[in-house]
């Protein structure tokens, strides 16, 4: 009986087919929802201190409730340092433990913010799992960019440093540019386009020097786009498998420019390879 309950509790917690399945994952994401609403209310320093502490009871049942949950699915997991170790394993573990710091480390509960990752869930729940292999695109071609990336980032973190240094000697201490640090931040949020506004140029060269950057911050912030957008077209390292790549090739003329549904070779007409054709 034990391992029969313990067998129909695993399909509900884990499965979401059936009615009841599906049930048990609702249930759950509004309940998370609902938590981070009141976590996100109870930071109101306005709040009536009596309406603090009724969130703070339904904050505390919350996380009662998701760890009696997770305590269940370690129970029902086969492979129970398998789930624990996953993805949603460590989400799970995370949407509790900040309540539990709180006792601690005042404050700290508010990190149960985490919770709304839970969310992710409703992937499964609406069947929408398989669109998580676009997001597998994306990450692959985020991959292949990371050195281009890098040395951007290099290459900008050098030109604020230069940028910065000269604002201060521009500008000086009169101005707002007191140390070169503080030159630094005003660089990079005006190289960024932010312009926060806090420190500015007085002087002409100052604004001129300013402008400059400003119309070199558009520039600049397109780059990293245009690398991943670059490396997402790149049939060879983009979502495009070699098996795929291989199979859009034309057997007669070797022409490789071709519509994903494809019948025919559009520059001398040959049939092309059935897996070109069967991979929508």
């Amino acid at each position: 009986m034990p391992s029969r309950f313990r067998a129909h509790l695993l399909r509900i917690i884990f499965q979401s087919s059936r009615w009841d399945e599906k049930t048990f994952d609702v249930c759950l994401i509004v309940a998370i929802a609902l938590s981070v609403v009141v976590v996100m209310v109870e930071s109101i320093p306005t709040l009536n201190p009596e309406l603090r502490r009724v969130l703070y009871i339904v904050e505390w049942s919350f996380t009662i409730l998701f760890t009696f949950e997770y305590i269940l699915r370690l129970y029902v997991s086969l492979k129970r340092l398998r789930y624990a170790r996953s993805f949603f394993g460590v989400v799970d573990l995370l949407a509790i433990l900040p309540t539990y710091l709180d006792l601690l480390l005042p404050g700290a509960h508010y990190l149960a913010l985490l919770r709304v990752l839970r969310v992710l869930r409703i992937f499964r729940v609406l069947k929408l799992a398989k669109y998580i292999g676009e997001a597998n695109v994306l990450m692959r071609a985020m991959r292949s960019s990371g050195r281009k990336i890098a040395v951007f980032i290099f290459v900008v973190v050098v030109l604020v440093l230069i940028l910065g240094s000269l604002m201060y000697l521009i500008e000086g201490a009169e101005h707002g540019f007191t140390s070169i640090p503080k030159s630094v931040y005003w660089a990079i949020v005006t190289l960024t386009t932010v312009g926060y506004g806090d420190i500015s140029p007085a002087t002409p060269l100052g604004q001129f020097f300013a402008s400059i950057i400003m119309l070199t911050g558009y520039g600049i912030i397109a780059v990293p786009t245009a690398i991943v957008t670059a490396e997402m077209a790149n049939p060879s390292r983009g979502g495009i498998s070699r098996r795929e790549r291989e199979a859009s090739v034309c057997p007669a003329c070797r022409c490789e420019d071709h519509d994903h549904d494809a019948a025919y070779c559009k520059v001398c007409g040959e049939r092309l390879p059935a897996e070109l054709q069967a991979k929508d």
